[in-house]
């Protein structure tokens, strides 16, 4: 059997390295090598969530212990505050402190910005910072002293007939400049603070492993996350890949014009295809090329349904994505065995029980750590039991990914409804797991929400976060989308009423100011809920009202948007397929965006419209409930409070309820209304907050052990 070749292609950057030709061999796994357990991966004891091992220990056994110095030295500079927390609340005299040789916690703040390594260092600086303070508290600092005096004068000098005047000047003057000067201080401080955190912070080798990547491959919102995200993070100072499928369909097929090919040679056990690598070095976007991948549709399937063997496919990219950081020289050295990766759904899912079962017995990646990101539960890897044995997995790992069909879902008497299922797979060896939204992480631990999983997610819920998505601001910027004809910002908004107006007599609506527009951007699916507006967009078509949808998928219901627009061609336009700019016009243009979701794990629409100051009305439900404010029209702003409205349950009634109401405030309170744009349009959204909740997901993963070793 021949070994699979790995063509690496890299697109030429000016600080790429030239183009050249590498062979790695590695060694076939020995089957003589020691195996996990039978059942796959083992569980971990509960853990309070983001709190470091050593101080759950002192938790769990409700005993504060005191660490000896040769500890303390082991233990990093930022672990020391934890320590300072809980020797306050167990040893509030100090004895303990002293005992053991530490600072004390009050100057602990103080010693955190000296060289304390060496213990009589720490025992001297304690002294002298002691010594400085009872000095202060006795005698006093002379320049201290005398601008306190000063202070004191100038405060106690009430009447100018008893002071000569040129004394009360000089006197406030020397006040203003005290004052002044001591700003400045408190300002290089905290300048001295943000440099010492940002030189502190420690940066790692990051790898993302998703089916789509913004803007080569894009479907939805993980296409979104796996363009913007790694940016975010990498502008912060980490070294991060993004390893995708390189799709090919006449459509993305510039985007690899210009590429460069860095050959390597390596066998992937059961798997024997020749695959490439294309490379693009902003954030070391990585392509993993295959023949599979060329065909036209979209990545998962075309107009006759889902791909037959995407499980194959995504199955590559995994392999691939192990092997990258250990053979690519980008930049002139490999990403090394302690790397981060990032899991996104089920097509990456096998990344992290190949991590496990095929890595760690053999002493690979034993310092490596995955985390799995849940976009879309619904959406779980689910084939049938006999394709494991094209996985490449040992026999013994097969309850790791092994799934049983409820009865009712069996096809016939015989059937076991036996399966394999790749996200599970991923839920019981990833190191943690983390979701798009705060709401959707408890959603799917509920039966409604859990899609069959939610039992297991329960189990694992002390590593499970929530983290809501972002936007790229660049793109989705009013002040200079280049799709939308006019320009406008949260302190001019007359180019909204422009924008409403242009898309109007682009789709052929009267054009009408005062007349509210709605607009519906998604997929027709059931999801999305669409045959909710199905049911309610007669009704809503008796007032006055224009409404636009865009948006391809269920074929019924894109007869119907057809249909609908053909007997109401004054007030509905139905767009079929999606449209980049036309999304970005529909989303600058409107006054009301409607969002009728079953459920939806973060929802970016919605985000997108409070940035274009377009009011979201959304269902109550994952993502949304977290991102959109209720509006209360009876807060003490005069203009009231909120950024759209929610409505619950998802039913006709309650949604045509909270459309009616918006479109009452777009009527007759322009105030609250312009109030709710401003306020939609001053949130931050932006990935650079969402990239700091990751990095702090980041160091918790490294704080305990490989969950599966």
């Amino acid at each position: 059997m021949s070994s699979p070749i790995f063509s690496l292609l890299l697109l030429p950057h000016s600080a790429a390295p030239p183009m050249a030709a590498i062979c790695v061999h590695r060694t076939p796994f020995a089957a003589s090598k020691p195996q996990p357990p039978h059942g796959g991966p083992r569980p971990s004891p509960p853990s309070t969530v983001g709190s470091p091992r050593w101080i759950r220990r002192s938790y769990c056994s409700h005993v504060a212990r005191w660490w000896s110095a040769a500890e303390r030295r082991s233990r990093k500079e930022e672990d020391w505050p934890y320590l300072s927390a809980i020797g306050k609340a167990a040893d509030p005299d100090g004895g303990a402190v002293q005992e053991n040789g530490l600072l004390d916690p009050t100057l602990l703040a103080i010693g955190r910005t000296q060289n304390l390594g060496d213990d009589s260092v720490g025992e001297q600086k304690t002294e002298e910072l002691a010594g400085v303070l009872e000095e202060e508290e006795t005698n006093g600092d002379d320049s201290v002293s005398a601008s306190r005096t000063v202070l004191d004068s100038s405060v106690e000098v009430s009447d100018s007939s008893t002071v000569p005047d040129c004394i009360v000047e000089e006197t406030k003057a020397e006040k203003e400049v005290l004052m002044s000067s001591s700003a400045l201080d408190v300002e290089e401080e905290e300048e001295t603070d943000e440099q010492e955190q940002t030189q502190t912070r420690v940066t790692r080798t990051i790898v993302f492993v998703s089916a789509e990547a913004a803007p080569y491959s894009k479907t939805g919102g993980l296409g979104d996350v796996c363009g913007s995200l790694p940016i975010s993070l990498a502008a912060r100072g980490h070294r991060v890949m993004v390893v995708s499928p390189r799709y090919l369909n006449g459509v993305s097929n510039k985007n690899f014009a210009n590429a460069m090919i860095l050959e390597s040679a390596s066998r992937f056990c059961a798997l024997e295809e020749n695959m490439k690598f294309l490379f693009i070095m902003s954030t070391e976007q990585v392509f993993v090329d295959h023949p599979s991948y060329h065909r036209a549709g979209n990545p998962y399937g075309d107009s006759n349904g889902a791909f037959g063997d995407n499980q194959f496919r995504f199955t590559i990219l995994c392999y691939a994505a192990c092997e990258a950081p250990l053979v690519l020289p980008l930049g002139g050295y490999t990403y090394g065995e302690k790397s981060l990766f990032i899991v996104n759904d089920w097509h990456a899912s096998l990344v992290a029980v190949l991590l496990a079962a095929k890595y760690r017995p053999y002493g690979v990646y034993k310092d490596a750590r995955s985390i799995l990101v849940i976009h879309n539960l619904a959406h779980q890897g689910v084939e049938p039991a006999t394709t494991y044995e094209y996985m490449g997995l040992p026999p013994e790992w097969y309850g790791a990914l092994e799934w049983i069909f409820p009865t009712w879902a069996r096809k016939h008497a015989l059937d076991k409804g036996e399966a394999v299922n790749l996200l599970k797979g991923a839920i019981v060896t990833a190191d943690r797991i983390v979701t798009v939204s705060q709401g959707y992480s408890w959603e799917i631990t509920t039966p409604e929400g859990g899609h069959g999983l939610n039992e297991l997610l329960n189990s694992r819920k002390f590593v499970l976060n929530g983290i809501t998505n972002g936007i790229d601001t660049n793109e989705w910027n009013p002040t200079s989308d280049k799709h939308i004809p006019f320009h406008y910002s949260v302190d001019d908004l007359s180019g909204k009423a422009q924008c409403k107006a242009a898309l109007q007599k682009e789709l052929g609506l009267p054009i009408r100011p005062d007349c509210p527009l709605i607009g519906f951007i998604g997929r027709l699916d059931y999801q999305k809920g669409t045959d909710v507006i199905r049911s309610a967009l007669h009704e809503l078509l008796q007032d006055d009202i224009q409404f636009i949808m865009l948006g391809s998928g269920n074929p019924e219901t894109e007869d119907w948007m057809r249909w609908v627009e053909s007997t109401n061609r004054e007030k509905f336009r139905g767009w079929v397929g999606f449209n980049v700019p036309v999304s970005h016009r529909i989303t600058a243009g409107c006054d009301i965006l409607l969002m009728p979701s079953r459920y939806e794990p973060c929802g970016l629409n919605q985000l997108y419209a409070m940035r274009y100051g377009t009011v979201p009305v959304v269902n109550c439900t994952g993502g949304l409930r977290d991102t959109v404010e209720n509006f209360d029209p009876f807060a003490t702003d005069s203009s009231g409070q909120g950024t759209g409205w929610r409505f619950s349950p998802l039913s006709k009634e309650s949604m045509l309820l909270k459309l009616r109401v918006a479109i009452q405030t777009y009527r007759e309170h322009k105030a609250s209304w312009e109030g709710l744009m401003k306020r939609g349009m001053s949130k931050d959204f932006s990935w650079d907050s969402a990239a700091i909740q990751y990095e702090r997901i980041f160091d918790w993963t490294f704080v305990d052990p490989p969950y599966i070793r």
